[in-house]
């Protein structure tokens, strides 16, 4: 069974936070400013739509998601032990449960887990979007070349302010005001620090 409609952003989302975990984070390259845009992606994600879920990678080991990247309320935490997510039937019977076709990506590391996640996900008919600029990993060229990678198997390179205002649509939504203060809030430089995709010369 096939998941994806291929339009912009179905109506059924997904916001997969993946393995945002201290032991994993800590060596990350340009992580300040990657926590500070999985904060913003999470806090406007939170106000304007729903179906958020929390992954950990052996949290025996690694430890559990770092407090203040948790949702408030209202998520699915999954812990695992396999690198890919796509692999959690659990994850997979929800998804299909509530009919969610798009999911959202963001998380550590992106070589890793991320990368594998998005390439099984879109095998199985999802419509994936990166958030390029809200994911790392220990080398950037690991980021780099798993961006290009993902991109050319057909997931969706994005960041995170872009998809904030994708999901909100229009500055009518009684939300926006709220949204726009979020944004300014959680200002960074991630941009300048490597995190996008270079496609070409061309940094997205």
């Amino acid at each position: 069974m096939t998941h994806s409609s291929k339009n912009e952003l179905p109506l059924k989302n997904a916001l997969l936070l993946l393995d945002i975990q201290e032991k994993i984070i800590s060596p990350i390259n340009s992580k300040d400013s990657i926590i500070k845009n999985i904060q913003k992606l999470l806090s406007a994600y939170q106000i304007l739509d729903k179906n958020i879920f929390v992954s950990e990678q052996n949290p025996q080991k690694l430890g559990k998601t770092i407090p203040n990247l948790l949702p408030k309320e209202g998520f699915t935490k999954i812990q695992k032990m396999d690198f890919s997510l796509a692999t959690s039937q659990f994850l997979l019977e929800e998804l299909n449960n509530k009919k969610i076709s798009n999911l959202i990506i963001c998380g550590f590391e992106t070589h890793i887990c991320i990368q594998q996640s998005t390439l099984e996900f879109l095998k199985k008919g999802y419509e994936v979007l990166i958030i390029s600029d809200a994911m790392g990993s220990r080398n950037n060229l690991d980021h780099q070349i798993a961006l290009q990678r993902m991109l050319n198997k057909g997931a969706i390179i994005t960041t995170t302010e872009s998809i904030i205002f994708e999901i909100c649509k229009t500055s009518d939504r009684k939300e926006f005001k709220e949204i726009s203060n979020i944004c300014l809030l959680y200002t960074s430089d991630a941009a300048d620090e490597g995190l996008g995709v270079d496609l070409g010369g061309r940094r997205i």
